[in-house]
C-alpha cells in the first residue's frame, strides 16, 4: 500500500500523459516456454515467452513442498485403512525349529512307566507348527475400525485440496502483484520520457531567458522523485517473480507470458449461491465432518472393545525326525514322527473393564470435541464467505468507478489537446488534465489488482476455484 500511494503521488506530480496498456491475446494454447524476457524497449504489452495464470497453477499444484507433504499424509492414511481390513483376518502365526528328536516312552496304560528302546540312534527333529483365528462376532470391532481407518483417507483428501487452494490464492496474488508492477514501471518508463523532453526544452528556455530557473529545478526535482519510484517498481517486479519461481518450483530463469492486468470477469450473483458453494466444497467443513465421522467409528470401536470376540480357532502342526524309525510298538508313543489337526470355537475376552470404560469415555470427550470444531468450521466460514462477497462487490464498484474516471480523464484530456491545436487552449492547460488522466489511469489499475485478488480470495473461502480469476 506504501508503494502504490508513493507511486501515486510521483504520477501527479509528474504532470505528464501517459498511454494505456495496449490488448493482450490470449493464447492458451501457446508453444511451450523459451524462458527469455522481452526486453524493455519491445511493446511491454505484447505477449511475452513464458507461463500463463493457469500454467502457473498447474505447477505449484504439482511442487509444492505443503501439497506434497499433504499427498504423503493422505497415503499414509490410505496403508492404515488397508492394514484396517486386513488384520481382523490375519491373525495367524507360523513357528519352525530343529531340536533333538524326543525320548519314545510307552504309555501308562499299556506299558510300564520305562523307556523303550528305539530302532535307530537319536538324531535331529524337524518341528513346524501353524495356528490363528477367523474372526465370526465382535461386536463391531472390524467394521468401526475400517470406518474410522475410510473417514481418516477422506480426512487426508480434503486436508490436499485445502493446501492446493491456499497454493492457487498465493500464486494468483503474486502473478496479478506482478502485473501491477510491470504496470507501474511502464506508466513510469513514459513518464521520464516525456518529463525528460520537457526538462531539455525548459532548460533551453532558461538558458536563453525566456523561463524561470527554479521551474527547472522543480522539474528535475520530481524527475528524481520518478526514479525513486522506478527503482522501487522494479523492486516489487524482482520479489513478485522470486515468489512466483518459488511457488511453481520452476528452477529455470521464470517469467510470465503477458503484461495485460484485466478485471475478473466473473458476473457476481447473491451471497446465497456462495454460502451454498461453501457448505459443499469447502475442504475445511469437509475435513471437520469426515472428523467426526472418524471420532463416532472409534468411538464405536472403544465400546466394542468391552465385549468378547467369537472366533473359529485352527492349529496344524507337523514334526519329523528322519533319523528316526517308526515305532513298530503299538504301545510306544512317537514324538518325534506325526501330524496334528485342531480347530474349534474360541471366545476371546480381555477383562481390563475399567480401563477400556474409561477409554470409551476418552473417546466420547474427542467426539464432542470434534463436533463442537465442525460447528466452529460452519460458523466461521459463513462469515468469511460474506466477508469476501462483500469485498468482491466493493471491488467490483471500485474497478468500474475508476474505468469511468480514466476514461472521462481522457476525454478531458484529448479536449484540451485539441483546443491547444486549434489556439483557443494555451500549454499550461494541459497539465492539470493530464495530472488527473495520470492518477485516473493508476487508481483503476489498482482496483483491476484488488478486484482479481478479492475474487481469488473468495474462491478459496467458498472452495469454489471455478469462479476465480484465470488470467
Amino acid at each position: 500500500m506504501l508503494f502504490r500511494r508513493k507511486l501515486a503521488t510521483a504520477l501527479l506530480t509528474a504532470g505528464v500523459v501517459l498511454t494505456p496498456l495496449a490488448e493482450v491475446a490470449r493464447a492458451n494454447d501457446e508453444p511451450a516456454p523459451s524462458h527469455e524476457r522481452t526486453p524493455r524497449s519491445q511493446t511491454p504489452s505484447a505477449r511475452r515467452s513464458g507461463y500463463s495464470l493457469q500454467q502457473c497453477v498447474a505447477f505449484a499444484e504439482r511442487n509444492y513442498p505443503t501439497i506434497a507433504q499433504a499427498r504423503a499424509k493422505a497415503n499414509y492414511y490410505r496403508a492404515q485403512l488397508d492394514e484396517a481390513r486386513s488384520a481382523p483376518f490375519s491373525q495367524w502365526k507360523a513357528s519352525a525349529g530343529i531340536a533333538l528328536a524326543p525320548t519314545s516312552r510307552g504309555t501308562s496304560v499299556y506299558s510300564p512307566d520305562t523307556d523303550v528302546a528305539l530302532k535307530s540312534n537319536m538324531g535331529l527333529a524337524w518341528r513346524t507348527n501353524v495356528e490363528g483365528v477367523i474372526p465370526l462376532f465382535t461386536f463391531g470391532k472390524i467394521s468401526n475400525l475400517i470406518d474410522a481407518a475410510e473417514n481418516q483417507v477422506e480426512l487426508g483428501e480434503h486436508q490436499i485440496a485445502k493446501e492446493r487452494n491456499q497454493v492457487r490464492l498465493d500464486v494468483r496474488k503474486a502473478y496479478y502483484g506482478l502485473l501491477l508492477a510491470r504496470a507501474s514501471s511502464t506508466l513510469l518508463t513514459e513518464a521520464i520520457s516525456k518529463l525528460d523532453k520537457a526538462i531539455d526544452k525548459l532548460a533551453q528556455q532558461v538558458e536563453d531567458g525566456d523561463a524561470d530557473e527554479f521551474d527547472l529545478f522543480k522539474l528535475q526535482t520530481y524527475r528524481a522523485e520518478i526514479d525513486a519510484r522506478m527503482a522501487e517498481a522494479l523492486r516489487y517486479e524482482s520479489v513478485a517473480l522470486v515468489s512466483l519461481a518459488f511457488l511453481t518450483g520452476i528452477q529455470t530463469k521464470f517469467d510470465i507470458n503477458t503484461d495485460q492486468l484485466e478485471p475478473s470477469p466473473h458476473v457476481l450473483g447473491p451471497v446465497a449461491r456462495y454460502l451454498q458453494a461453501a457448505r459443499v466444497h469447502r475442504p475445511e467443513i469437509n475435513m471437520a465432518r469426515a472428523g467426526v465421522r472418524a471420532r463416532e467409528a472409534q468411538a464405536s470401536l472403544a465400546r466394542a472393545k468391552m465385549y468378547p470376540d467369537l472366533a473359529l480357532g485352527m492349529s496344524a502342526g507337523w514334526t519329523r525326525a528322519p533319523e528316526i524309525d517308526d515305532q513298530l510298538n503299538p504301545y510306544v508313543k512317537d514324538n518325534a514322527n506325526f501330524v496334528s489337526l485342531g480347530f474349534g470355537l474360541v471366545m476371546q475376552w480381555n477383562l481390563d473393564l475399567l480401563p477400556a470404560a474409561a477409554r470409551l469415555e476418552q473417546a466420547r470427550a474427542q467426539l464432542e470435541e470434534t463436533r463442537a470444531i465442525e460447528r466452529m468450521a460452519l460458523g466461521g466460514v459463513g462469515v468469511e464467505v460474506e466477508t469476501a462477497y462483500a469485498e468482491v462487490a466493493s471491488a467490483q464498484k471500485r474497478e468500474q468507478a475508476y474505468g469511468r474516471a480514466e476514461s472521462l480523464a481522457k476525454k478531458w484530456l484529448i479536449g484540451v489537446q485539441q483546443g491547444i491545436d486549434l489556439g483557443t487552449e494555451e500549454e499550461k492547460a494541459l497539465i492539470d488534465p493530464a495530472k488527473e488522466y495520470a492518477q485516473q489511469r493508476f487508481n483503476h489499475l489498482n482496483a483491476i489488482m484488488d478486484l482479481n485478488v478479492a475474487m481469488s480470495k473468495l474462491a478459496l473461502v467458498t472452495g469454489w476455484d471455478a469462479i476465480a480469476p484465470q488470467g
